[in-house]
């Protein structure tokens, strides 16, 4: 608990009681009238989660987040108003409250500087007090842990919460600890939840812990809550930061056990001619249980309804066999219509940026043998250079003309491509030249032409070995 010049003014509660208390009540009686308790009985606040009722006996106006001065065995103690009115009174129905003699304790006064200051002083010992309490343990070889200590306000007394797993004799202990701290001893023991509660943190759910948020009474949780909700036993999911089973197993039980009242036992296997079929899974709010074939294992299995699957024991306890079990066309309308959530737009996927697209890849086209030897011809610069520029143009065409070789005869190619030119390139349709000097012409085009290598029918000479 943090004192008045630590004090916390983030949210509602904090601005009401200067502090950001464990376990907070919400007041929802605060805008009606009070009318059976009247600032008669209020709830104080002390460290680790400890409250109890006191009884305002000289009417003091209180209000909640006030310090004031209690009564306590012996002595006083310092704490915060944490509740007044008449939600007191049902609060005091949930809680353990204190008597002495068969009457609350009382509230002496409102606190004043001194007895903060003095109560301020304690709580800096705390620390130091619990560090040299485990030495203290360790030494005497105690099978036990001292996990916090609180001081009372008025410096006469000390809490010494312990947590052990086994009944601890510490009767010597106790006489080490007050001839060494020379104040009163009290121990008390708490639980692994009851720790947890006042150490506080996140839980897998991203939450605060209920322990140390709202939850007051610790009921025992079995493994029985897993096996009715279908969750599957493993002991590090299912354990909490305590080390025991998590609260929140009990907190939708009661749906799944309502839910499964007229299921059959999974235990009955199912009778057929092809052979016997045992229970796999079950998906219990669909009302949707899976079979196998026994020898065939989880790889093939088949989805009935609970109501089918009770008719098949029937059938089997009146000795009659089935043909042969096959899934209901009900049973997939039913499981497609109950699709929960879906990350549509794929925002909570942690590594949605690292995805890449898969582009595929292109390869570079390797050029040819003889292919891409032709240049482009160059465009005329008429325009940029005058009508002077144009003679040089065609100057330089009819030179390129005639070191250029001739185009390719591509007449195999044309023909099969265009079986109705098949005739056209034929010694009959060709024309006949006479001239010896067109023939010279062609052998030395022909010369110039480039081999290509990687035709079928081309072969390398061989060297002579010789």
């Amino acid at each position: 608990m943090n004192s008045t010049d630590n004090s916390c003014t983030g949210c509602s509660v904090g601005k009401e009681s200067r502090a950001c208390p464990k376990l907070q009540v919400h007041d929802w009686l605060s805008d009606v009238p009070n009318t059976f308790n009247k600032g008669e009985i209020v709830e104080v606040r002390f460290k680790n989660t400890r409250k109890d009722y006191y009884y305002n006996v000289h009417g003091i106006h209180l209000e909640v987040g006030d310090m004031v001065a209690v009564e306590a065995s012996p002595g006083h103690d310092i704490g915060m108003v944490s509740l007044t009115g008449d939600l007191v009174l049902k609060q005091m129905k949930r809680h353990k409250v204190t008597y002495i003699e068969g009457e609350l304790r009382k509230v002496y006064r409102v606190a004043k500087p001194v007895d903060i200051e003095k109560w301020e002083e304690a709580m800096s010992l705390e620390h130091e007090t619990m560090l040299k309490a485990r030495k203290i343990a360790e030494e005497l070889k105690l099978n036990m842990k001292i996990g916090d200590v609180e001081f009372q306000g008025d410096k006469t007394k000390a809490i010494f919460y312990y947590i052990a797993d086994e009944r601890v004799d510490f009767r010597q202990l106790i006489k080490v600890y007050a001839e060494t701290f020379r104040i009163r001893i009290e121990m008390k023991q708490i639980g692994a939840r009851q720790e947890a509660g006042r150490i506080g943190g996140i839980g897998p759910c991203g939450r605060e812990l209920c322990c140390s948020s709202w939850m007051t009474n610790f009921v025992s949780v079995t493994t029985n809550a897993a096996r009715y909700q279908e969750i599957s036993l493993n002991p590090q999911k299912l354990a909490g930061q305590c080390g025991k089973l998590k609260c929140c197993l009990n907190y939708e039980l009661d749906c799944y056990m309502d839910a499964q009242k007229d299921f059959p036992s999974t235990q009955i296997p199912l009778h057929t001619r092809k052979g016997k079929y045992t229970f796999q899974k079950a998906d219990i709010f669909n009302r949707v249980l899976w079979y196998a074939l026994e020898g065939n294992g989880p790889n093939k299995i088949i989805a009935l309804t609970v109501e089918k699957v009770k008719e098949v024991i029937k059938k089997n306890r009146n000795h009659e066999t089935v043909d042969e079990l096959t899934s209901d066309a009900d049973v997939s309308l039913v499981i497609n219509e109950s699709a929960g959530y879906q990350n549509v737009v794929g925002q909570d996927s942690l590594d949605r940026f690292d995805k890449l697209e898969d582009k595929p890849l292109r390869r570079k086209k390797k050029p040819r043998n003889g292919r891409n030897d032709r240049r482009k011809p160059s465009r005329p610069n008429n325009q940029r250079n005058g009508n002077n520029d144009t003679k040089k143009s065609e100057a330089s065409d009819s030179t390129r003309k005639k070191d250029t070789p001739a185009p390719r005869n591509n007449n195999n190619r044309n023909r099969r491509r265009n079986p109705e030119n098949k005739g056209a390139n034929t010694k009959e349709n060709q024309p006949t030249s006479n001239n010896t000097e067109s023939r010279r012409k062609e052998g030395e085009e022909n010369k110039r032409r480039p081999v290509n290598r990687r035709k079928k029918n081309y072969r390398r000479p061989k060297k002579n070995e010789d």
